[in-house]
């Protein structure tokens, strides 16, 4: 099952989140036939899978990453045969839909949680991880994510369930071969429906071992991953991703192996993590270093050519807006943003766009707390004024971090609420709508919408994209983000400044006699001076000499 050719090599995939991309019916709410009306739009830009954040039946508790119901739909986002429409629609227009899967956890409220709760002899009890205890004395100190101890006392039966993250989730027992079985069949029936593919959440805390205090990267993990795949992926042409904090190259290597014994590839976060204070939270921000940062990334390029896959990412539904970021969302911000995607998309392994950023839609600041939505934004909000930390630093780091930048909804035209609603919208839209949205990027053939367009059309035109060994330049370089990928008959140089100043790049002469494959900015001029966040990928034959 050599994945060597595999068609998702050459694929760009756009992420969706239901709830902020484009509402049908009036309710405030994005959904299901709401994306259905957006496929034209996803085809023109060029891409061939959407990623659906989770649109199954869920209390929304952690936004449907706690799932009641994996063979249902949520009805906020539509029915079943909304979704069997969107497969087929998609379908129509060569996109695969790759759907969000939790298999570490449930929904309290889910039939397998409802019926464990009722004794230790259910035939369910088992498909959870419980230990017998006293009320108030927990098995052990573990903590779960989101705050507060990872164990919940249920006092009819005596025990404690462990719960890695909300109460409301408690984890799944993945040594149980019952629980196994009962999610192979549930992928089995969606592949059957139509699933193009699956992007695994958390899936490096399955083979959790709380006695031990082990969560992440447990000694079963990969066994399980290749039972799991063995059983369901390899039974079709999939796209599988696993999102997995804990990966080192080393171990992405198992997951993304050539063999396709478990994923296509991993989502791995190490690059996202060098403007954040070491040892601490999130929310304490540094600017970013550039050298460190080209070595991340070339590390990740470098350990996993030809031995596994990369995938290419800087924004999802968790993360702040790449060009409010790491960019300049001001008076660079159309070249900002199309610098940032000719870095990533230039570089080996799948490329991800989330929703807006083929706009360059930016961050928001609210004037208030009261304006945030996000459950993570508000509890630290909350724990950093008893710390006796100042509302406007806090609020800071809101503006710079909150998920609610990556959730606010789709702005699709300069009409009211973006677009996005006839009603009142369940989160406010960032007020730039006026003048950031897809109508205007549509009307402007300038804009990051067709630069993203074009990039993603070099791509299937040109192999050394997939295929080309990747090769830092000027790695010391605190300004200029430079590298080249080669293949047999290709090489390209892909040069980015990520300043606002004009910065000389000695390189481009050597180059001079290649040809610009593309440019960010809209007049093409000679010399190596590379101006403010201005990016070119320049390519040139290879001369091969073959022996006698």
């Amino acid at each position: 099952m050599e994945n060597k050719n595999k068609w998702w090599k050459n694929a760009v995939v756009y992420q969706i989140y239901p709830k902020s991309f484009q509402d049908s019916d009036g309710d405030g709410i994005g959904d299901i036939p709401g994306i259905i009306s957006r496929l034209d739009y996803l085809k023109k830009l060029g891409i061939d899978a959407i990623w659906l954040s989770p649109v199954y039946r869920s209390p929304q508790d952690d936004n449907g990453y706690d799932i009641s119901d994996y063979q249902d739909i949520e009805p906020m986002f539509g029915t079943m045969e909304d979704m069997e429409q969107l497969f087929a629609e998609a379908k129509k227009r060569g996109i695969r839909i790759m759907m969000d899967l939790v298999l570490n956890h449930t929904s309290d409220e889910h039939r397998w949680f409802l019926e464990a709760k009722k004794s230790k002899d259910n035939p369910y009890h088992d498909y959870y991880v419980w230990r017998d205890g006293e009320e108030g004395v927990y098995p052990n100190d573990m903590n779960s994510v989101f705050g507060g101890p990872a164990w919940e006392w249920v006092p009819e039966l005596g025990q404690y369930y462990f719960h890695q993250f909300s109460v409301k989730q408690p984890d799944l027992n993945w040594e149980n071969p019952k629980v196994r079985r009962e999610l192979y069949d549930m992928i089995l029936w969606w592949m059957e429906k139509g699933a193009g593919g699956f992007r695994l959440d958390v899936i490096d805390q399955i083979a959790k071992e709380p006695d031990l205090k082990i969560t992440n990267n447990g000694p079963k993990l990969h066994e399980f991953l290749r039972e799991l795949s063995r059983e369901t992926f390899q039974k079709g042409d999939m796209i599988t991703v696993g999102e997995a904090w804990g990966a080192t190259p080393e171990i992405a290597k198992k997951y993304s192996n050539p063999d396709g014994s478990e994923f296509s590839m991993v989502f791995q976060f190490e690059h996202i993590m060098l403007d954040q204070e070491e040892g601490k939270e999130k929310w304490d921000t540094i600017p970013l270093n550039m050298v460190k940062l080209k070595k991340c990334l070339a590390k990740w390029q470098n350990t996993l050519y030809q031995t596994g896959w990369n995938s290419l990412f800087m924004n999802n539904h968790d993360l702040p807006r790449i060009v409010s970021r790491w960019g300049n969302d001001g008076k660079y911000r159309k070249e900002s943003a199309k610098m940032l995607a000719t870095m990533l998309h230039g570089m080996q392994g799948t490329p991800y766009i989330y929703q807006g950023e083929e706009l360059g839609m930016t961050n928001v600041q609210f004037d208030s707390i009261e304006d945030y939505e996000d459950i993570e934004t508000l509890n630290m909000y909350k724990e950093r004024l008893e710390k006796g930390y100042q509302p406007e630093e806090i609020m800071h780091s809101i503006y710079a971090r909150s998920r609610d930048n990556a959730r606010t909804p789709m702005q699709w035209s300069g009409e009211e609420n973006g677009g996005f609603t006839t009603g009142e919208p369940w989160f406010t839209v960032n007020p730039n709508y006026i003048r950031i949205n897809a109508k205007e990027a549509l009307e402007d053939e300038n804009s990051v919408f067709y630069y993203y367009q074009k990039l993603i059309r070099l791509r299937k035109e040109n192999p050394v994209f997939v295929d080309g060994k990747f090769d830092l330049l000027l790695p010391e370089d605190e300004k200029i983000f430079t590298y080249t990928r080669t293949d047999e008959h290709t090489k390209m140089l892909v040069c980015a400044n990520f300043t606002d100043e004009e910065v000389s790049c000695p390189l481009l002469d050597e180059w001079k006699d290649g040809e610009v494959w593309i440019r960010n900015y809209e007049d093409d001029r000679e010399g190596n001076v590379l101006r403010p966040y201005e990016a070119v990928i320049i390519g040139t034959a290879v001369n091969i000499v073959k022996a006698g």
